[in-house]
């Protein structure tokens, strides 16, 4: 009656809480992933899971064959895994750096997955911030660079991840608070705060004031994400941050978010050698990320493949 394909379905539909992210993580035409279901209801008789509900609430009947899938898709995942380690080392290592602070939200969820289903690869992570990681990457000392910024090289592949807006973040009750968008020239007067990272390394330097020639007054540094929010809302300053990390103190009213210029977006990617990307372990990480990024993060885009 369930066939496998049904329980991985359901499974994706759980994490990213979406029909539309549904059908882009299975590479399904919205018209072929709503015949399966169809289908699958007319089999049981009933509904999997309520329509025009976001996040997907789930029937009972659509609970019970989430637990199925629970149980059977990590068993076949494993035996998956064990048959190709007779053909593939699986033993491997990903030793990564983030140049992304506020990275931290989505990707140690996505590690902790990660590594349920791969416990044989070495993980490890150092931040970025304070060496250049493409070097270390290419000499072998890292494996995998989290990053927004492209530096071409034909010794490196970028694999896509996630289209995120970077917005400038007031308080409240910042004059700039009123405006519909930010240009350039209306921060050549503000206190900019960052984190703690050279500043031509910084999207809304290299991508919105640098090429207006503007510099802001003055520029203050935070450790973190929560850090930041707070000085923002006390109003010690502004600060240009992604999306999804200031979502839910923007719904809380701590703050207010607001476009740079017709809208900054950037591309999330992970950087590998061009010689390692094929590899299982690195593939299965890679699909890890985008699933947890596109079930847990409000407001990213996600990435056509291929």
């Amino acid at each position: 009656m369930i066939e496998l394909k049904h329980l991985k379905t359901l499974a994706t539909l759980r994490d990213t809480g979406s029909l539309t992210a549904t059908a882009t993580t299975l590479h399904l035409t919205q018209s072929a992933l709503s015949h399966q279901l169809k289908d699958l209801e007319a089999r049981i008789g009933g509904q999997l899971f309520l329509r025009k509900t976001r996040p997907v609430k789930f029937t009972a009947e659509g609970e019970i064959f989430l637990k199925l899938a629970e149980d059977v898709l990590p068993r076949i995942a494993k035996a998956e895994n064990e048959v190709a380690s007779l053909k593939e080392d699986v033993n491997g290592r990903l030793h990564m750096a983030i140049e992304c602070h506020s990275c931290f939200q989505w990707l140690m969820p996505a590690l902790k997955e990660y590594q349920q289903a791969w416990p044989s690869v070495t993980l490890d992570f150092s931040s970025g911030f304070g060496f250049e990681p493409l070097p270390a990457l290419v000499c072998g000392e890292l494996d995998l660079v989290i990053t927004s910024d492209i530096q071409p090289r034909s010794e490196v592949h970028y694999e896509p991840l996630f289209d995120f807006e970077m917005r400038l973040v007031t308080s409240v009750s910042h004059p700039l608070a009123k405006k519909k968008s930010i240009q350039p020239s209306d921060l050549s007067d503000q206190t900019m705060l960052s984190y703690p990272v050279q500043k031509n390394r910084l999207d809304v330097v290299k991508h919105f004031l640098q090429p207006a020639s503007v510099d802001p007054k003055q520029w203050k540094q935070a450790d973190n994400t929560l850090m930041l929010i707070q000085m923002v809302s006390a109003g010690l300053g502004v600060a240009a941050l992604p999306n999804w990390a200031i979502s839910e103190f923007s719904r809380q009213g701590l703050i207010t978010s607001i476009p740079l210029g017709n809208g900054l977006w950037r591309r999330l990617f992970a950087a590998t050698r061009h010689s390692d990307k094929d590899k299982r372990y690195l593939q299965a990480f890679f699909n890890t990320a985008r699933i947890q990024s596109q079930g847990h993060l409000d407001g990213i885009k996600t990435v056509k493949l291929g």
